[in-house]
């Protein structure tokens, strides 16, 4: 089995978390607060030849918590905190005796924590905003975990991204509301990981007095293949070096009352390379202040 295989698919769903607010700021002392469960189970990844492969069924559960709250009408802090990750895998049964080749195994723990701060460039209420960020992710989650060092809840490296985020909202007629945003980022990894470009762009719509959204997104890394081989990294496991792809998800967001409410997400990958095979899922509650 490919022991790096599911980074790309983690990435696009935190990056997706953590560009949640687009261009957009929050205005002093408002804040968005959501609690989310994330998964992934998958028995098959992409190659670093984009190939599919079959692999031992393996799970990744992340329990996290997602804030943003207005410094400044201008500047914005973020933090993507998993309090509670779970990685499992089951066990390596032979298809021609039944025996249990490798027996099953799992490790709870806190994930990678992401610390980052928004900018508004242009001023608060024009019609068309960018702003850049600044984003620093804390190997605060377990490395080498399990009987074989293959289990992990973190890979183990300090990494700072800048971003440009640039967006505009839109009107699609008297009863549904309207954003459309893009960014473009630069990942600087250490430990002999490669640096990545990153981008991606959105599409949202809101129904019902703006109660029901309705998101799109399609997003990717390339990397720079600039650090170690995926192969020779011997310090991490399950997540990967020179990870690609180009992914979308689809998410909804349903407000209860005024402020608080619910979502749910999916995502996949139409090209990969040594990312998991299989959708993710999210599911998650939140109170919006700026409501």
């Amino acid at each position: 089995m490919n022991k790096t295989i599911t980074t790309g698919i983690m990435l696009f769903i935190f990056l997706g978390t953590l560009t949640a607010g687009g261009p957009w700021p929050q205005k002093k002392g408002q804040g968005y607060f959501k609690l989310s469960e994330w998964w992934v189970v998958f028995d098959q990844h992409y190659t670093d030849e984009g190939l599919i492969d079959p692999n031992l069924t393996t799970g990744i559960f992340n329990t996290a918590v997602y804030a943003e709250y207005g410094l400044t009408d201008r500047l914005t802090g973020i933090v993507n905190a998993p309090l509670f990750s779970r990685n499992y895998m089951n066990n390596l049964i032979s298809r021609t005796t039944g025996e249990v080749l490798v027996k099953g195994e799992a490790i709870n723990g806190l994930g990678d924590i992401d610390v980052g701060l928004k900018y508004g460039l242009t001023k608060p209420g024009a019609r068309f905003l960018i702003a850049a960020s600044v984003f620093f992710g804390i190997p605060t989650g377990i490395t080498g975990g399990g009987t074989f060092e293959n289990l992990q809840t973190g890979d183990g490296e300090f990494n700072q991204m800048v971003q440009i985020d640039a967006g505009t909202s839109l009107n699609f007629g008297k009863k549904v509301a309207g954003y459309t945003s893009a960014y473009v980022g630069f990942n600087n990894r250490t430990k002999e990981y490669s640096e990545e470009f990153r981008f991606g762009v959105e599409l949202g719509a809101g129904f019902f007095n703006q109660k029901l959204w309705v998101t799109g997104r399609v997003g990717g890394i390339e990397s720079f293949k600039n650090g170690a081989t995926a192969a020779s990294n011997n310090s991490t496991t399950i997540f990967a070096n020179n990870t690609e792809y180009i992914s979308f998800s689809l998410e909804t967001n349903y407000y209860m009352t005024k402020r608080v409410g619910v979502s749910a997400a999916f995502a996949g990958a139409w090209r990969g390379e040594i990312i998991a095979a299989r959708p993710s899922y999210s599911v998650g509650i939140f109170y919006d202040m700026s409501k």
